[in-house]
């Protein structure tokens, strides 16, 4: 190219870049599920209007917005959406603000329809849009049929005055509900709150009780409406329990309204949570000249440990011998058809390994199966590739049906791959939500039941062999679903009682070979009621996004991409901002200046094995960490 011909280049794309872009909206305020047109006008240097140039429209917050190749904008979840315009290497944003949905039905309930006279009993309104999705907050107005006899006031505390009847209602825009209360003459109650006093770390749940008692000292059901002094903690009604948590310590007072003129309260004194533990490297395999992906860590046949680890847009599955966690030796690969093998699985019986295949060139995406009888050296056994052309994303081996559950990108479905025969396998069934824009991106089986990551339709629950709805292994049956405003439901882990569900949210027009600044954070939902999970906690670390999970015993091993490889205490009841109160154990960054991204961490996941942590991180390959706890010193 001669200087001349290179000026003219460089002289007609300063020419191509505006000196001002203006964007405007139809409409900068619009309800969840609404669109709005945007429109840029590019103005040169001297004024003048400039037409005919392309315009590139990106959402910097997709979790509250998207925006198409023509500037239409459609709102995903409440919030400020930030649309950013590119012209000619010039940029321009605006912000949008996205409304919730007002709702659509309302459903009131109540402690106890029979309260005693001079009893107060807070109600419960559950609100949910034309969707059917959940609404926060609503703006809610009461009235009471006959406040002689039960009274309602602006908060929804219902106040049993005399003996009768009332009709209590709610109201939020045109939705209306109420409830039927019928007062029962005030047999001489004497009340209290337990435990009166009590000590607690921060992150502890203490569960307080309203008493009260007849003359003969019959207890009577009470649900009371608690608050707390203090600013550093917080409490919460369940079943008639006050539910408290502290994120600071001190000495708080719960107060317990038991009635239009009775209160009564106890004293929880708090210290700060401390646990003496750090995460130290034991070993690297570091992988420099290109991106990892997941990993699977586990006993080959021949006694020894290997960890085989996937890649991201590589075609190289890469196996490492870590029987010395110290000293990972690389000792072969298998190079596949593909641009991505996000997921590795290897089955119970340490024979049949598994891998996802995405991108590859023939578009025969699909499973490739490994002879695993020679683990240093694996072998691809068979493919298959059916119906699972579209690529798969995840799999969850079952080993006791011999069943793949396989995350199809192609039909955002969960194909069923009988695996009794590897060299031969075939789809026996196939589940998945009705909604045609549906996105699925993990699913794990457990205790017969199958937890789906359904993206913004959420965690769904499947019976695949629990029994209790009717599933089988190859005909699942759904059970329930919890989704929150934001989506990007990105994997599910059940343990214990809890669901512990992570968001996946990225930045516009990110670049793998650049740092991500990911977000997103950890749902922890209670699961006593299968069919009806509650969110009872969060797991969110500043300025972070988090990725997959591992639980065991007491610790979640969590991979929270930039933020590192990070444990938490996730032993007791679980309430509130499980980050604030100090339950997070231990963190390592898993940071090396010799990398894909040099010092930029993005810790992928976590999996124990044999007291070990094993992680991979997209950039710098295999860690091998270990979590050492020590005794606090004697006092």
């Amino acid at each position: 190219m001669s200087n001349a011909f290179a000026v003219l280049l460089m002289v007609a794309a300063l020419q191509d870049a505006p000196a001002q872009l203006v964007v405007t909206p139809d409409q900068a305020e619009f309800e969840v599920a609404a669109s709005t047109q945007l429109s840029v006008r590019a103005i040169d240097a001297t004024g003048r209007q400039v037409d005919g140039l392309q315009v590139r429209w990106f959402s910097a917050t997709p979790e509250y917005a998207a925006v198409n190749a023509t500037g239409r904008v459609l709102g995903l979840a409440p919030g400020v959406a930030t649309i950013q315009a590119i012209v000619g290497g010039q940029s321009a944003s605006i912000n949008l603000v996205i409304r919730a949905l007002p709702p659509a039905e309302l459903t009131v309930t109540v402690g106890t329809t029979t309260p005693y006279a001079g009893q107060g009993l807070p109600l419960q309104v559950r609100a949910v849009d034309r969707f059917g999705d959940r609404v926060d907050d609503p703006d809610l107005t009461y009235r009471s049929s006959d406040p002689s006899v039960a009274a309602v006031d602006g908060a929804g505390l219902v106040f049993a005055r005399r003996e009768g009847s009332a009709t209590i209602e709610a109201r939020s825009g045109q939705a209306t509900a109420s409830v039927l209360v019928t007062v029962r003459p005030d047999p001489g109650l004497t009340y209290a709150v337990e435990p009166n006093e009590v000590r607690a770390r921060t992150g502890d749940v203490v569960r307080f009780r309203g008493v009260a008692a007849t003359r003969d000292g019959t207890e009577v059901a009470v649900f009371p409406e608690w608050s707390i002094s203090g600013a550093g903690a917080q409490i919460e009604g369940d079943g008639g329990e006050g539910v408290f948590v502290a994120e600071e310590p001190g000495a708080y007072r719960v107060t317990a309204r038991l009635g239009e003129r009775v209160v009564a309260s106890g004293v929880v004194r708090v210290e700060q949570r401390f646990i003496d533990a750090e995460i130290v490297q034991i070993g690297r395999g570091a992988i420099s000249e290109h991106h990892s992906g997941d990993m699977w860590v586990f006993e080959g046949v021949d006694g020894r440990d290997y960890a085989y680890v996937g890649t991201y847009e590589w075609d190289w599955m890469l196996a490492f011998d870590v029987t010395d966690p110290a000293r990972p030796v690389a000792t072969d690969s298998v190079q596949l058809d593909a641009r991505r093998i996000n997921d590795v699985k290897i089955h119970p019986n340490n024979r049949l390994g598994i891998l996802t295949r995405e991108g590859a060139s023939s578009r025969r995406n699909g499973l490739v199966f490994l002879d695993l009888s020679d683990p240093a050296h694996p072998a691809v056994l068979s493919e298959y590739t059916e119906t699972v052309t579209g690529g798969v994303h995840n799999v969850w081996i079952d080993g006791v049906n011999e069943l793949v559950y396989a995350v199809h990108n192609g039909t955002n479905a969960i194909h069923i791959i009988d695996i009794a025969d590897p060299v031969s396998p075939v789809e026996v069934g196939r589940w998945s939500i009705e909604n045609p824009a549906r996105v699925l991106h993990d699913v794990m089986v457990t205790d017969g039941y199958l937890y789906a990551s359904y993206w913004d339709d959420g965690a769904i629950v499947l019976d695949v062999g629990a029994g209790t709805h009717g599933g089988s292994p190859t005909s699942p049956t759904f059970v329930s679903q919890y989704k929150y405003p934001v989506g990007n439901s990105h994997v599910a882990w059940r343990h214990g009682r809890y669901l512990f569900v992570g968001d996946e949210i990225f930045p516009a027009n990110w670049n793998p070979d650049d740092p991500i600044q990911a977000s997103g954070y950890i749902h922890v939902l209670d699961m006593s009621d299968i069919e009806n999970p509650v969110e009872v906690a969060k797991y969110e670390v500043p300025e972070a996004g988090v990725h997959n999970v591992w639980a065991d015993g007491d610790r979640l091993y969590v991979g929270y991409y930039q933020a590192g490889l990070r444990v938490l205490d996730i032993s007791g009841e679980l309430r509130g901002d499980l980050y604030a109160q100090g339950r997070e154990v231990a963190v390592i960054r898993t940071t090396d200046a010799n990398s894909a991204v040099p010092n930029w961490p993005m810790t992928w996941g976590a999996q124990l094995h044999k007291g070990r942590i094993y992680s991979s991180d997209f950039n710098s390959g295999l860690w091998v960490t270990e979590l050492r706890e020590r005794r606090p010193p004697l006092s």
